[in-house]
């Protein structure tokens, strides 16, 4: 048994494990709920809502009609739809 450990894999260092939860932001880009777990870093979704809610304002400034907003990454998921100004925001790992 303990030769085989020899050839066994340890998780690179500094993958994370992606987060899947939602969050909402106001209109000023606070948080104002989160199902994300904590280890999800903060500065992160802080980020990801003023990314979003900048999206809808261009879009409300071109006078065109904007309310859910989807982006696919490779292994990640991203859904928001807009709420009054502020926005809610579905993470979700991609499957294969």
């Amino acid at each position: 048994m303990g030769l085989l450990n020899i050839f066994a894999r340890s998780p690179a260092p500094g993958l994370a494990v992606l987060p899947g939860g939602s969050f909402t932001v106001d209109r000023e880009g606070r948080i104002l709920a989160s199902t994300l777990p904590r280890a999800f870093p903060e500065a992160s979704v802080r980020e990801i809502g003023v990314r979003v809610l900048t999206a809808f304002r261009s879009a409300q400034a071109a006078h065109m009609p904007l309310s859910e907003v989807i982006v696919r990454y490779a292994s990640l998921k991203l859904t928001a739809r807009e709420l009054r100004g502020g926005a809610i925001i579905f993470l979700a790992p991609q499957t294969l």
